[in-house]
């Protein structure tokens, strides 16, 4: 009788698990096959299940689609809004957490950059996910911009123009993850973290130079 039930529980996932399984099966077709060749097939073979299992719970591959980028895009969120909480009110600890998080190893994680250039590729001929793609960035840019304009205050730096260096440093970012995507083996995710860090001394010596510097140690 135990056994029964611990088969019967096997097969019968909740909601909410099998929506996440189908997700990241989604995921995972993407970086294998690419947007346009990843079809409700192919998520199938990835998560192991039927074709009728995708439908019942997304009906279609478009909303399949959508739910994927959404979780990919709110996942990212979580993340750097977490990490600003927990730096508190410092500028300084507020944009080194920024740039952590854009090399935490869920962010990098290769499937998910491949993902996330996929869509971004399709945003100008999809108008849902451009809306989506530039949701995931605006709030990003706007603290982006914040931090850099009180650092600038703060340290007098008069040459710097705090829109240009946050835009600079979006720039930055997706390039480096750009780079790990096609370069695995000649950047990886700490590699990348180091440059962004040294970009950050650049423009803010005298609040970064000693992060930069431990960080090379």
């Amino acid at each position: 009788m135990p056994k029964a039930r611990k088969d019967k529980s096997a097969r019968t996932a909740s909601k909410a698990e099998r929506r996440t399984q189908l997700i990241e099966a989604t995921i995972r077709s993407i970086a294998s096959h690419g947007l346009s060749d990843t079809t409700m097939a192919t998520v199938a073979g990835e998560a192991g299940l039927s074709q009728g299992i995708i439908n019942l719970h997304f009906e279609t591959k478009d909303k399949l689609l959508l739910a994927t980028l959404t979780r990919v895009v709110d996942e990212y969120r979580a993340l750097w809004e977490a990490a600003l909480e927990a730096a508190a009110d410092d500028p300084v600890a507020r944009l080194a957490a920024l740039v952590e998080v854009d090399f935490h190893p869920s962010v990098c994680d290769r499937d998910k950059l491949a993902v996330w250039f996929a869509f971004w590729s399709e945003s100008k001929a999809r108008p849902t996910y451009r809306k989506l793609c530039a949701g995931r960035d605006r709030g990003y840019d706007r603290m982006l911009v914040r931090l850099c304009r009180q650092l600038v205050d703060e340290g007098d730096y008069r040459g710097v123009d705090p829109e240009l260096a946050a835009r600079a440093m979006a720039a930055l970012t997706e390039g480096l993850w750009l780079d790990m995507l096609a370069n695995p083996r000649n950047m990886t995710r700490r590699q990348a973290l180091r440059v962004s860090q040294a970009y950050l001394a650049h423009l803010f010596p005298r609040h970064f130079e000693t992060v930069a510097e431990r960080q090379a140690s």
